[in-house]
């Protein structure tokens, strides 16, 4: 009877300890995000249940798995304990990660509710997930090489290899070449305010916003919902446009090209009142002018302003539409015409002709 009830309790008693302590965990962090709303941290701790009932699970079996008596586990011991080990790493890296993440998107959103200034938020906000990242990817190396490490095998292994190391660097430094290029320009990019997730930018000819920023790649999505996904150093070594960097706003411009005898100075109190029922005009600046000229036609242009770049498109759209409409109903005369004129007749065309020398009598001219 003892050798049915030991193993019970023990692996039981293990599993309901683990069991119980997640569960008064769980219900303090429960009540202290009830009593503090303003922060997430305790609401997202709560993800950390699953790691933290496997951990304490492996710990207490690890510990305890020896006193169940049973001939089979006695006798596998070793392997038993080796495989709980695994287990235990696994599941503290695991709960370090979750943990992590929770700290830094918590972090994340009480800066983010209580800051005014929208392009710093996108810079912390790329910082903190280009961080986040990085402690997630340190955490899972450590957490392998200490698994390989509970390895009597991989023990003897790394110290072999000891003596090597300098050449495998070298190997792995080449063949990684450019995976470390592109990490270290993720880190660039991260810490050095060049590109942030929210920004608008212009790559290759590309419009777009800047979706996700990854250690390795970036993800823009263009305006007809495509996404270009690019290596970090493309960033950090070749020129490319952010029309979000030192402030959204932007000043659009719309040309026009027309007669000699459009009206300019009607055009310019036209375009104020347009802008007037423009919403998206933020009201900074505008300006009409004649920027150059042809033997056939003149070009006008003219320039709005609005808070950020999606504004500013809308806002050139509506000018250009409603300025041609107003041009094309009350001045026509103004759009860009072609002259011609008729062919001449043949009997013209003759008559135009420069007389030529008197025929002889055979047909050759006179000498």
């Amino acid at each position: 009877m003892e050798a049915v009830l030991r193993p019970i309790t023990v692996v039981g008693g293990s599993l309901v300890v683990a069991l119980v302590v997640v569960r008064l965990i769980d219900r303090t962090l429960l009540r202290i995000d009830t009593r503090h709303p303003e922060t997430p941290l305790w609401g997202l701790l709560r993800r950390c249940r699953i790691p933290l009932r496997l951990m304490l699970a492996a710990a207490l079996l690890l510990g305890s798995f020896g006193q169940t008596g049973i001939p089979v586990v006695v006798h596998h011991a070793v392997g038993i304990g080796q495989g709980l080990t695994l287990v235990l790493i696994a599941a503290t890296a695991w709960l370090l990660v979750r943990a992590a993440a929770a700290i830094v998107e918590s972090s994340y959103a009480r800066y983010a509710a209580g800051a005014r200034d929208a392009a710093r938020v996108r810079r912390v906000r790329t910082q903190v997930t280009l961080i986040q990242r990085v402690v997630t990817a340190v955490l899972i190396v450590v957490a392998a090489a200490s698994m390989l490490l509970t390895f009597p095998q991989m023990r003897a292994v790394g110290t072999s290899m000891l003596a090597s190391a300098g050449l495998l660097g070298i190997v792995a430094g080449i063949a990684a070449q450019s995976t470390l290029g592109n990490l270290f320009a993720g880190l660039q990019i991260a810490f050095g305010d060049m590109v942030r997730i929210g920004d608008t930018v212009v790559v290759d000819g590309q419009w777009g916003t800047v979706e996700e920023i990854t250690l390795t790649f970036l993800s823009v999505r263009t305006w007809d919902e495509r996404r270009i996904t690019m290596p970090v150093s493309y960033f950090t070594s070749k020129p490319f446009e952010n029309w979000s960097r030192g402030g959204a706003q932007m000043t659009g411009a719309v040309f026009f090209h027309l007669d000699h005898s459009a009206p300019v100075e009607k055009m310019r109190q036209r375009l104020h009142e347009l802008l007037q029922e423009c919403p998206e005009w933020d009201g900074r600046s505008w300006s009409l002018v004649v920027t150059d000229t042809t033997p056939s036609t003149i070009v006008v242009r003219a320039l709005v302003t609005a808070r950020d770049a999606d504004a500013v498109w809308t806002v050139r759209c509506q000018i250009r539409e409603g300025m041609i409409e107003w041009l094309r109903t009350e001045h026509a005369y103004a759009l860009p015409r072609i002259t011609t004129a008729p062919a001449p007749c043949a009997e013209e065309t003759r008559r135009a002709m420069p007389p030529g020398p008197a025929a002889g009598p055979d047909g050759a001219g006179a000498h």
